[in-house]
């Protein structure tokens, strides 16, 4: 008997539904030779920090006197629920699979978890849980949920060993994730007075969306001006803009400038018409299949991912979480199948092989998004999937077009008497192939009718114009940041030549990954650290906070440090580094947060924890004592108003200059507040006046 533990119920469904003949039990199914059950996606998570340091409540109080806990060994522990009690549902299944794999008549177990490093590692760590001896192992790895697909995989199914590497980069990705989330979240959280959520990714994504936010909201625009010439020639107008650009205070050289170019003759130099066939964008990876539908439908990436996974459990579309855009060598039979079936509803397309399509060394796990040979009817689809289906449908289409985009191309080379070259382009499609079917998104302009020797009318003039503050992070631009966050931005870039975004990918400079991006930004939505509207990301409140908060405390969760963690997974994953010592990694990365060095009183920013006391109140005789804020009176219920900001001027008033305030009426010389009016830096003591904390410069 073969039992296949699924990752979910939709698939023990299609999988028991593709084998037939099955009959359905409390929590499985069974029947030739066959037993499907399944989990809830995660039965099991990593044990809190109390489990380890001997903590009884069931909700325990955070403190700092269990932190930072690195774990000698991780466990994991049934799901409990938010009061922190098992989840009795998940106990019931788990139970059903730990029965199931002890079972006499059972010799091999099926991990049918999602094709991913999540889903290796959910079934993995289950079946680890509830086996009492050792059975055969083997692996259910499946590109699409067609009936044909599974049964093909059933037939081939691999030794689990096969996807050791796999799970062990599933399993130090976890710990890690564990040991910076739980660690600075709690720490964190103690220091500020206010919940922050802090992940190896969650603070570098939000930080970006701060940067980018706080550099719009300080950029002053400079004017400068351009020369600019706008005239008729033949019956069409004709836009020549200088490269020279000359600033504000420079318009009488500008000017001169303009003189200058008016003075000689403008003619045509070249011109080039060439027949081109266009080629049209990659097969869709998530992130770009994210981007389409974010920039068309404003489609958030929670909502394209919960839908394209709902296409991909009715077996429609190809396993969704790629980070490919390419199919593999070895798929070329199954997808002149999809080509049948495509053209049989009246598509015209016909199978090529190109390295543009088919290209082993750009993929990772799985290949990029396509169609499946099941293909649904239009009325069978809500709006959203049918949203969804259909640009992966028509980048497909478009991709195996037989029918050519033809297009002439056209360059035009103007001289001004040999001051400057001037190039203008243009393109006109002449035979529409693809473009039918696939949104064609280059706009070039027509081009008037020259030829070479022609003279061009021209007036060169001024132009004041106003540089232009950077935009705000989309949901194209975002993804496109992070699948690489050390390239130059380009947001609509389709280069032919895309290795160094694959490079990137493999090595693991990548912030987040496919299956997990989508997720980490949803939660730094749902915690109000940022806003989506529409398909624009704006930092809120609450995320300028975390940030600014993480910065005082010197908490540097910056994009290198998680690229650098992201590498040494990816080492796990290629056996170039173990489990161990990519764990050993970020544990020194934490302990260094908690093993703060001493530094002089005047530059001390350490506020302390929530709650720590400071000393005695000046006007009442009360405790005062750390805040959210700063610091204030214990007895403020009792009408005390003292309170000392804890940050002014943009300096952090650290615990031990209050302490030294409160029982010696000054501070030591603080260095580093700034102007709110100048900007300048200065540096001060803090002394008592009437109950207010005010500067001494003495």
């Amino acid at each position: 008997m073969i039992l296949i533990v699924a990752e979910k119920p939709s698939l023990a469904r299609n999988i028991s539904s593709a084998i037939g003949g099955m009959k359905r039990f409390n929590g499985y199914l069974e029947g030739n030779g066959f037993i499907v059950t399944w989990a809830f996606g995660h039965l099991f998570s990593l044990a809190d920090v109390e489990y380890y340091t001997g903590g009884k409540e069931p909700r325990p109080k955070w403190t700092m006197d269990n932190l930072p806990c690195f774990p000698k060994k991780f466990e994991f522990q049934l799901r409990r629920d938010e009061k922190k009690q098992t989840d009795g549902g998940v106990k019931a299944q788990f139970e059903i699979i730990s029965s199931l794999c002890n079972r006499d008549d059972v010799e091999t177990i099926v991990n049918a978890g999602d094709s991913d490093r999540e889903g290796e590692i959910i079934i993995r760590t289950c079946v680890d849980k509830a086996l009492k001896q050792p059975k055969q192992l083997k692996r259910l790895w499946l590109p699409d949920q067609t009936p044909e697909t599974i049964l093909e995989g059933i037939k081939e199914l691999k030794d689990e060993t096969e996807y050791d590497n796999l799970a062990n980069e599933g399993y130090a990705r976890t710990f890690i994730d564990w040991l910076y989330g739980v660690n600075l979240t709690r720490y964190a959280t103690l220091k500020s007075g206010k919940l922050l959520r802090v992940g190896r990714v969650i603070v570098p994504i939000v930080k970006a969306i701060f940067d980018r936010d706080m550099a719009i909201k300080n950029f002053v625009p400079e004017k400068y001006f351009g020369i600019f010439s706008k005239e008729e020639t033949n019956g069409a107008e004709i836009e020549l803009l200088s490269k020279e650009k000359f600033s504000k205070e420079k318009l009488a050289e500008a000017q001169v400038l303009c003189a200058k170019y008016n003075n000689e003759k403008a003619v045509v130099t070249s011109v080039k018409r060439k027949k081109d066939t266009l080629k049209p964008g990659k097969l869709y990876s998530l992130t770009k299949l994210q981007n389409a539908l974010g920039k068309k439908y404003k489609m958030s990436m929670e909502e394209s991912l919960n839908t394209v996974q709902g296409l991909y459990e009715k077996g429609y579309v190809t396993y969704p979480r790629t980070n490919s855009e390419y199919l593999a060598v070895a798929e070329q039979d199954k997808v002149k199948k999809v080509i049948a079936a495509v053209g049989g509803i009246g598509y015209p397309v016909a199978f090529q092989f190109s390295k543009t399509i088919f290209d082993d060394s750009k993929i990772e796990s799985h290949s990029a998004l396509t169609p499946t040979t099941k293909i649904p009817k239009k009325e069978h689809l809500s709006d959203k999937e049918y949203a969804v289906y259909s640009t992966i449908m028509r980048r497909f289409v478009a991709v195996f077009c037989a029918e050519k985009c033809v297009a002439e191309k056209t360059e035009i080379k103007i001289s001004v008497g040999g001051l400057e070259e001037f190039t203008l382009r243009g393109t006109v499609i002449l035979e529409p192939g693809w473009t039918k079917y696939d949104d064609y998104l280059k706009k070039d302009k027509l081009l008037p009718p020259l030829k070479k020797g022609d003279a061009v009318n021209i007036h060169f003039k001024p132009v004041e114009k106003e540089t232009s503050p950077p935009k705000h992070y989309t949901i194209e631009t975002l993804n496109n940041y992070l699948k690489n966050p050390f390239r130059e931005e380009k947001a609509n870039a389709q280069s032919e030549d895309d290795s160094e975004e694959y490079r990137a990918v493999f090595e693991g400079l990548e912030l987040g990954t496919e299956a997990t991006r989508t997720g980490i930004i949803d939660n730094a939505r749902k915690s109000g650290y940022i806003m989506l509207k529409k398909d624009v990301y704006t930092i809120l409140k609450d995320g300028e906070f975390l940030i600014e908060a993480l910065m005082r405390m010197g908490i540097n969760m910056e994009k290198y440090k998680t690229a650098e963690l992201g590498k040494a997974l990816k080492k796990v994953y290629r056996s170039e580094c173990s489990i161990l010592d990519s764990v050993h990694l970020a544990e020194q990365e934490i302990a260094a947060v908690f093993q703060k060095k001493a530094v002089p009183p005047e530059l001390d920013a350490d506020n302390g924890f929530m709650g720590d006391a400071a000393g005695t109140c000046p006007l009442c005789g009360g405790e005062v004592r750390r805040t959210s804020f700063g610091y204030g009176c214990s007895k403020y219920k009792e009408g005390c108003k003292f309170t000392i900001n804890g940050v002014i001027c943009g300096r952090v008033i650290s615990l031990s200059n209050v302490k030294k305030l409160l029982s010696e009426g000054e501070t030591y010389k603080i260095e580093g507040f700034i102007s709110p009016k100048s900007g300048k830096v200065f540096s001060a003591k803090l002394k008592l006046d009437n109950g207010r904390a005010v500067f001494d410069f003495r």
